[in-house]
């Protein structure tokens, strides 16, 4: 959901897309009922509700036919949501291009649980868990058990869509093999900031974009349209389609900068808007790099004063050395590897991005001090495995599509960084911020993928224009480690609505089991109550 001006680790490449990762894995381990018994398919159709734009209303009024969801799964995780008893799935058509509808047509896989009470249904629920590039259909899947023990289940239809060109979504973002992926995870080149070192990098940065344009279909055209401005357009279609006049939406991480498209392009569309650890729409690339810098330093310091108090920490029982013990075990991975069995090796980049995916929930603290431990005696599964499930690397070895995806939409979500000493400046901030993800070595000015993307960016930073749009309530998380506090700030502001502030260290709290936060946030939902100004929730 953040996003960075370079590929270089030591702006760690992908510490933005763990918090959907986590997320997405989380919500789906949360779903533990037994297989679905296949419903029926059912055709639901109607005329559109709504406002309808021009040239769209064979969009806008088509017919969906709702079936049992397993032929959907496109992963492990979905395989395993989509066992939850109740849900039905089904597939939206929407333009490739909105200034083109009557050329190509793309499809957005949607799932959905019905409202217990349809006597008291208000509406549909529409759920995105962020990335950019998570699944929209795992998260809801995941959220069943949590939703459904609450007032929400009973007056809310729970509804996940998966983005176009993300998971059920046809077609899928595809840039790497699964092969290319294990070697591109394996490779500490990143690390090596000279000139030979930085056009290694560049030329892999171009062959990856050359690639996600050759591997993807419809190519050019499914890269140019695969970002936030045509996602919220989507959005808008499957509002009508559900039935409802008005949009009813909970976005989590980049699943907020989802919201606040969606508050800008449609703000009379909206009857309300959760958006939990939030992206700031004004924020740079750079700037954003760096807050998230801060919010991962701040993290890794609450780490390591647990850690200290514990016998076993692998960093010892002074935070103030913590930081440079972790730098010490992980640094010598750079030229020295360590073997994980099946002829793969922990490299630098998959202890840090372990280390990265740990932080996101103290419930996770265990086992990364479980694996700097093994990393002491010279072994690394439990971080392989963080990382593994970080990167969604299936056990046969492939992968799912989120990574490709999360880089497609970045690069036309924002401008793109190619000034090295803007890049080079990036990373100094970055590291300042989160010293434990300095590598030591000479700083990288490699442009990333992005600089040589086959087409431009349709978005950039900029305050939204919402003039029409109800009160929303964002909620902010005072330790969020990848969507900093004072975005949420920020962002409720730019939207003139209400800020519930949660006391605590993870990234995104509503319906996670704070009984504080999920009081607050499901009142607004059901009867639009926001809370006073000042309004804090405390860690239980």
């Amino acid at each position: 959901m953040s996003r960075h001006p370079s590929a270089s680790p030591k702006a760690h490449p992908k510490v933005a897309l763990a918090a959907a990762g986590l997320l997405a894995t989380t919500l789906a381990a949360c779903s533990s009922q037994p297989d679905q018994a296949a419903p029926a398919p059912t055709v639901e159709s109607h005329a559109p509700v709504g406002p309808v734009p021009a040239r769209l209303a064979r969009f806008y009024g088509q017919g969906m036919t709702w079936s049992a969801c397993a032929p959907y799964a496109t992963s492990d995780d979905a395989r395993s949501a989509f066992k939850a008893q109740g849900i039905e799935c089904g597939r939206l058509t929407v333009p490739l291009d909105y200034d083109k509808p009557d050329g190509q047509t793309i499809t957005i896989g949607v799932l959905r649980h019905r409202a217990s009470d349809p006597g008291k249904k208000i509406g549909s629920l529409v759920v995105n868990p962020g990335g950019p590039g998570a699944s929209g259909m795992v998260a809801a899947a995941g959220l069943l058990d949590q939703v459904s023990k609450s007032e929400l289940g009973n007056r809310f239809d729970l509804v996940g869509f998966d983005p176009r060109g993300i998971g059920a979504s046809e077609p899928q973002i595809q840039c790497l093999t699964g092969p290319e992926r294990d070697a591109e995870r394996a490779d500490d080149s990143e690390t090596d900031g000279s000139p030979a070192g930085v056009a290694k990098q560049e030329s892999e940065q171009k062959d990856f974009a050359a690639k996600c344009a050759q591997r993807t279909k419809y190519g050019d055209d499914m890269l140019e349209h695969i970002g936030t401005r045509d996602v919220v357009k989507d959005m808008d279609v499957l509002r009508s389609v559900l039935g409802d006049e008005k949009l009813t939406y909970l976005g989590y991480s980049y699943g907020t900068r989802i919201g606040s498209t969606y508050a800008e392009a449609f703000p009379k569309n909206v009857r309300a808007l959760v958006l939990d650890g939030a992206v700031d729409p004004t924020q740079s690339p750079e700037d954003s790099l760096v807050a998230q810098g801060q919010g991962f330093g701040g993290a890794f310091n609450e780490f390591t004063k647990w850690c200290a108090a514990r016998q076993d920490c692998a960093l010892g029982h002074d935070p103030a050395a913590a930081t440079k013990q972790f730098q010490d075990l992980t640094r010598r991975l750079i030229d020295f590897p360590v073997p994980v069995g099946d002829g793969r090796k922990l490299s630098y980049e998959d202890a840090t991005t372990g280390a990265i995916q740990a932080l996101y929930q103290q419930n996770l603290w265990e086992y990364l001090n479980t694996g700097l431990n093994e990393l002491k005696l010279g072994r690394g599964s439990t971080l392989e495995k963080l990382a593994d499930i970080y990167n969604e690397r299936n056990p046969d070895g492939t992968y799912g599509t989120t990574q490709d995806a999360f880089m497609a939409i970045r690069c036309v979500d924002d401008p793109r960084v190619t000034d090295p000493k803007q890049i080079l400046e990036g990373q100094e901030k970055y590291v300042k911020a989160a010293p434990f993800l300095d590598d030591g070595r000479q700083p990288s000015s490699a442009r990333d993928a992005c600089a040589f993307w086959p087409v431009p960016n349709t978005s950039k930073p900029h305050e939204p224009n919402v003039e029409g749009l109800p009160k929303t309530l964002t909620i902010s998380t005072t330790n969020d480690p990848a969507t900093p506090y004072q975005a949420g700030v920020n962002l409720a502001k730019a939207l003139k609505g209400s800020l519930l502030t949660f006391e605590g260290t993870q990234h995104t709290v509503f319906l996670q089991g704070n009984a504080c936060v999920d009081k607050v946030g499901t009142a607004y939902l059901i009867d639009g109550t926001t809370p006073p100004d000042g309004t804090r929730c405390k860690a239980s």
